[in-house]
């Protein structure tokens, strides 16, 4: 909840002091190519300021290149900073995958396949990169990986933030009908589409 009165000095200091821990930490885990922070479109940068108050879903999407990725990463550290202005006492736990990586752990012979699926269901936020990346149906196990994972973070609402190069209601034929049905209601109020040209042959602006 946010602060009802005025904060005391010493727990504002505290606070500060987790903030910069937690954000070291994170930095550590954002890919070289998207360490530096960029500027956010209005609608992903109001989702990502109500840090754990968001209980919505966002879904950037966009033509390859567009920059989905690295927008997606400066959302998530916006989010992780935007906590800290919350009451809580633990730091905000940030789940974070490729989909083609966690589509391989998820599969029976992959690594602690329940143990992922557990992470991914509890996290306070999850993160897929490129959902549609795969292009080849997962496997009937994995999908039903998927779908506990999914319905899980829509019974409890536990946000996701996803990129990805086609719309939610297209999805079903690579995370199944289940999933799709599930993330078109996430995140029906954040879906935002990424203008511009591919930025890794010089078609951005």
């Amino acid at each position: 909840m946010p602060f009802a009165s005025e904060p005391d000095p010493n727990w504002l200091h505290w606070l500060d002091e987790r903030r910069t821990d937690a954000l070291g930490l994170f930095s550590k885990r954002v890919p070289a190519r998207y360490a530096t922070t960029i500027p956010l479109p209005d609608e992903v940068e109001t989702w990502a300021a109500a840090g754990l108050g968001q209980n919505e879903s966002l879904f950037l999407t966009g033509h390859i290149g567009v920059g989905k990725t690295h927008t997606a990463w400066t959302a998530t550290r916006t989010w992780l900073a935007a906590c800290f202005g919350q009451r809580y006492r633990r730091n905000p736990v940030i789940e974070i995958h490729r989909s083609t990586s966690l589509f391989d752990d998820l599969r029976p012979e992959g690594t602690d396949p329940y143990g992922t699926s557990k992470r991914a269901k509890e996290a306070d936020l999850l993160f897929i990169d490129d959902l549609a990346a795969a292009r080849v149906s997962p496997t009937g196990w994995t999908q039903e990986r998927l779908y506990e994972i999914f319905d899980e973070r829509y019974v409890q609402q536990r946000p996701v933030i996803m990129t990805c190069d086609v719309l939610p209601g297209d999805l079903g034929g690579i995370v199944g009908a289940r999933v799709a049905s599930r993330l078109a209601e996430m995140c029906a109020d954040n879906v935002v589409f990424l203008e511009g040209g591919d930025r890794r042959t010089g078609g951005g602006e």
